[in-house]
């Protein structure tokens, strides 16, 4: 009889534990493409004939979670952290050609339940009635924040006697002035980042809870998005914008540092998607369109994106979700870390994650859900763009016409994916639960429950978890604790505690040098980012410390000491050299540092500087209509003003912005349409009628005395034009405006 030494079979016992440990192959074989119908009928189906026209890889399925009469028009989808789905619905969006009654509160946000578990929602309460086109919706404990189209107060409800509809409405954040913009240019998609720090899609704040108190902060820049904002595991933030037909941007560092894109961030393949249905209803027209099979070539629409964080499909865990409603289909976007470079990569050949043979199929959200599965919020309704796209002179509308696409709408349908090898989580319980029980989830392997606890514990401020918290930051399982736990992430779980401490504003600078010797790099960046409230301060004890990290092997962890010692910038540029010379071919640090060791005037600065002595209110107008510019007008001109291909032309040199004056006033009140400089670009030029006058005559101050070195233009001066063309309810073309000659 052979016999083991205790030794021997405690190894064996830990090698069949590592080998159970093992992260399993997973199934994730793309489908076999139907045959593409290049002109399809336009019809309704029902949710399950709609299910069926769904196509997503082997070892996927969708299931139906919640359809109408539930559901009417729903944009976007969040949950409370007792599993309750909250819907924002806009039901006044474009129900006809002409927007017609689209500023009626007519809008809502539901709940819906699933009582039996199946997965599917069999309730529905009306939490929120009578609304303007929700925008912004984000649970917090048990109250929400809701933020409206044409609205810039923010609100909090809450229901206080369990009927499930809200009786409770609180101004958090006042601001009287109406939001007069495009509604595609709100703000939207506010969510609670792992900063703690409240984030929308383009503005120029952030904002924050501080002793239950809203406060507001200033971002060097806008940021830099549209409809759709997520987060990876780590607080990096991923935004996108159809105006300029860019599926994600703002991922490269975090917009607290202002905005950084890079070539090569994607190959040029990225940029072109594979629909399975004809599409004929893109804005660009028929340079949109492909050849052969009339399939959007171009992403146009990108809306709602998604960095998954769910355990439920595996091989998709980090991966970024962008739904493509004009191409009727969703991207999955694998995300590659590359020395300190983020580079996304479409993982199939001429093909998408999910796509539909359905041209009613309108994706326009995605979500991680507390189960651990991919949820999709299909519009699902004839006209996707809006009415300022859409009108007497357009493309789109000869095409909704020809089709009958304003036929239909007032329908809703809400997907999850499901992976088949997994069984999706229940239904969660934690708002009830205490801090203390809180703190086991913040190393969950979905990270919708680590997000939602750090949220929960910083909302009840308890700082008695403070020690315990301490002591995961410090890592003080012990490793057969890790063993035994081997679904746990430990470095988010240390992370996620650093940061839950940065929010009960009980970080301990000795913690944090701690933090800074950690040995996953995300709790190194994580640790150096919330030592910026030291460097405000001028705090030489941490900054000394933070020196050590000069030599690290991490180009992310150099990154981020880069981009926090620009608060102290002329006692660390020594250091920021000395990594610059130790990496001198990496890109990313070489463009990280260049703005630290050649620092200049803020552009604000530089426009007051360079236009005090014009006379008036000149350098007021032109610093005023740059942040407008920014905003709004570079989306498709571009940063400089001189323009994007396909996408609008150059405003430098244009003799459409430096000649009259009545011109390019005209143009901004109503809008432009038809070729300019014998180029059709991607639809009309919006109206800006509903802005002030003083907004028009700033912008465009700044497009031709800054841009063009011409004259600015006086406010009253928008005012008599503006009562001259009252009663023209179309676009102008060049031709009537009888402007003649190219942009330089």
């Amino acid at each position: 009889m052979i016999r083991y030494s205790s030794a021997f079979i405690l190894l064996l016992s830990i090698n069949a534990i590592l080998f159970s440990c093992q992260p399993k192959k997973y199934r994730d074989e793309i489908y076999e493409k139907p045959k593409v119908n290049p002109n399809p009928e336009i019809k309704s189906l029902t949710p399950e004939e709609s299910l069926q026209r769904i196509y997503v890889p082997k070892g996927y399925r969708v299931e139906l979670v919640a359809s109408e009469p539930m559901i009417h028009e729903p944009v976007a989808i969040a949950w409370d952290g007792n599993g309750k789905m909250y819907v924002a619905q806009m039901m006044t969006y474009m129900q006809n050609v002409d927007a017609r009654n689209e500023n009626e509160p007519w809008s809502r946000i539901s709940i819906l339940e699933d009582t039996t578990g199946d997965g599917k929602m069999d309730k529905s309460t009306v939490f929120i009635d009578s609304m303007v086109l929700p925008r912004i919706m984000l649970p917090l404990d048990d109250r929400i924040i809701v933020g409206e189209t044409f609205n810039r107060n923010i609100y909090s409800y809450r229901d206080t006697n369990g009927d499930g509809k809200a009786d409770e409405k609180i101004l958090l954040l006042e601001d009287t002035v109406r939001d007069n913009r495009n509604l595609e240019h709100q703000d939207a998609n506010m969510i609670w980042s792992m900063d703690n720090w409240l984030y929308v899609t383009n503005k120029t704040f952030r904002y924050r809870f501080t002793n239950n108190v809203f406060v507001r902060d200033t971002l060097p820049e806008p940021a830099v998005g549209q409809w759709g904002l997520t987060q990876d595991a780590t607080g990096r933030l991923f935004f996108s914008r159809a105006g300029a037909e860019i599926p994600a941007l703002g991922f490269q560092q975090h917009p607290v540092y202002g905005s950084l894109e890079m070539e090569g961030k994607w190959d040029e393949s990225f940029m072109e998607p594979w629909p399975i249905v004809g599409t004929l209803d893109a804005q660009g027209g028929p340079r949109r369109i492909r050849a052969g099979d009339s399939t959007l070539n171009r992403f146009t629409g990108v809306a709602g994106q998604e960095i998954f964080l769910g355990d439920k499909m595996p091989p998709a865990y980090g991966d970024l979700f962008i739904p493509e409603p004009v191409g009727r289909l969703v991207r999955r976007a694998k995300v590659h870390h590359v020395d300190g470079k983020i580079i996304l990569e479409n993982p199939y050949h001429q093909t998408e994650f999910l796509a539909s043979t359905d041209p009613l199929f309108r994706p326009v959200n995605a979500a991680t859900g507390p189960d651990g599965c991919l949820y999709i919020v299909d519009m699902y309704r004839g006209i996707i763009q809006e009415g300022t796209w859409v009108g007497e002179g357009s493309y789109l509308r000869g095409v909704v016409k020809a089709k009958g696409y304003d036929k239909f709408f007032g329908r809703g349908r809400i997907y999850r994916v499901v992976h088949e090898d997994m069984k999706p989580d229940s239904k969660p319980q934690l708002l009830n639960k205490t801090s203390r029980e809180l703190l086991t989830y913040l190393g969950h392997p979905n990270g919708w429950w680590r997000n939602t606890a750090q949220k929960l514990i910083v909302l009840k401020g308890d700082k008695s978890v403070v020690p315990e918290l301490v002591k995961m930051v410090e890592g003080n399982e012990s490793w057969i604790a890790k063993l035994f736990n081997s679904d746990k992430d430990f470095g988010l779980e240390r992370l996620h505690a650093l940061w839950t401490l940065e929010g009960l504003d009980a970080i301990d600078k000795t913690l944090l040098k701690k933090a800074f010797a950690d040995i996953d790099p995300r709790v190194r960046v994580g640790a150096i980012r919330i030592s910026d409230h030291y460097l405000k301060q001028n705090d030489r004890e941490i900054f000394e410390s933070m020196k050590t990290l000069a030599n690290d092997s991490d180009v992310e962890v150099l990154q981020q000491l880069i981009l926090s010692f620009r608060i102290i910038n002329d006692a660390s540029k020594p250091l920021v050299k000395s990594i610059l010379d130790s990496h001198p071919t990496n890109e990313v640090i070489k463009v990280t540092a260049a703005e630290n060791l050649n620092p200049s005037f803020s552009v604000i600065q530089q426009l007051k500087e360079k236009y005090k002595l014009s006379g008036g209110d000149a350098a007021a107008q032109v610093v005023h209509g740059y942040k407008i510019f920014k905003e709004y007008c570079s989306t498709c001109h571009g940063a400089d003003g001189k323009g994007i291909h396909q996408l609008a032309p150059s405003l430098v040199g244009s003799p459409r912005v430096m000649g009259d004056v009545e011109v390019p006033v005209k143009i901004l009140l109503n809008g432009l349409t038809g070729p300019v400089d014998g180029i059709e670009y991607n639809g009309p030029m919006a109206s800006v009628a509903k802005e002030n006058d003083q907004y028009i005559a700033d912008v465009l101050t700044y497009v031709r005395m800054h841009l063009n070195n011409s004259g600015g233009i006086w406010f009253g001066r928008i005012r008599g034009i503006r009562e001259k063309t009252k009663d023209r309810n179309k676009y102008w073309t060049l031709k009537e405006l009888k402007v003649e000659g190219k942009s330089k």
